[in-house]
C-alpha cells in the first residue's frame, strides 16, 4: 500500500497540502515487484503510544486516515497501538495482570466485546505517575481503545516489554504494515536515528501544523 494517497486523503479533509512532507520521516522501504503489483486487501497502521498529549495526536491522525481511507475506497483500514515497557514492570498477582514476563497482543474488533473479555482494559485511572506499571499500562491502552470507539474503528493494542526501537519494528513485521506514527514531529527527532534507515514501512510523525 503507498502511503501517499492516504495521506493525500488527509490533506483534503482537513485543507492543508502541506502535510506529506511534514508527515513522512522515513520514507517506505523498497519492496518487490510482486508486493508492487497485488492489490491491498486491507491497510495496517501502527501507532506507538504512551498517552502522551503528541501520541495521542498521532492515534487520532491514524483514525482519521483510515476513515476517509474506508470512505473514498471501501478498504478495510486496521489501526493498532503499541505501548513498550522499556524496563520489565513488577506486575502483581494482586492486580490480576500476569503476564509471565511474555509480550501481549490484545484485539478489540470493532470495539464491541464486553468488559469481561477485555483481559487488560478497565475504567480509566488517575494520576499516571502515582500507580503501579501495570496500572498504568491499563489506563493507557484504556484511552486508546476509548478513542478507537469515537471512529467506530478496529482496534487492536499490543503490550510489549524491551527496546522501545526493537519492540516497534517487531510488531511492525508481525503484523506487515503499512505505516508506524510516531508522535514525533521531525526527522531530527532522537528516536528516528535509533530506527534501522531499512525499517519495514513508511515512519509518519505528526505535523507541526498542528501546533
Amino acid at each position: 500500500m503507498k502511503i501517499k494517497p492516504l495521506l493525500a486523503r488527509l490533506q483534503s479533509a482537513i485543507g492543508r497540502y502541506d502535510l506529506m512532507e511534514q508527515m513522512v520521516l522515513l520514507p517506505a522501504a523498497k519492496k518487490s515487484m510482486s508486493d508492487k503489483d497485488s492489490p491491498a486487501k486491507s491497510v495496517k497502521l501502527i501507532v506507538a503510544y504512551d498517552g502522551s498529549p503528541n501520541s495521542h495526536t498521532a492515534l487520532d491522525i491514524a483514525f482519521c486516515i483510515a476513515h476517509q481511507t474506508h470512505l473514498a475506497t471501501n478498504t478495510q483500514v486496521n489501526v493498532q497501538v503499541v505501548y513498550v515497557l522499556e524496563k520489565q514492570a513488577d506486575l502483581t498477582d494482586d492486580y490480576n495482570f500476569k503476564l509471565n514476563k511474555n509480550n501481549r497482543d490484545l484485539e478489540y474488533v470493532d470495539c464491541d466485546l464486553p468488559q469481561s473479555q477485555t483481559l487488560l482494559l478497565s475504567p480509566a485511572k488517575p494520576n499516571l505517575s502515582s500507580i503501579s506499571a501495570a496500572e498504568k499500562a491499563d489506563t493507557i491502552l484504556w484511552q486508546a481503545k476509548t478513542l478507537a470507539q469515537e471512529w467506530q474503528n478496529y482496534f487492536k493494542s499490543h503490550l510489549r516489554f524491551g527496546e522501545l526501537c526493537s519492540e516497534l519494528k517487531k510488531v511492525v513485521e508481525l503484523e506487515t504494515a503499512d505505516a508506524l506514527f510516531l508522535g514525533c514531529q521531525s526527522i531530527n527527532h532522537p528516536l528516528i536515528d535509533k530506527l534501522d534507515s531499512n525499517f519495514p514501512c513508511a515512519v509518519l510523525g505528526i505535523p507541526q501544523c498542528l501546533d
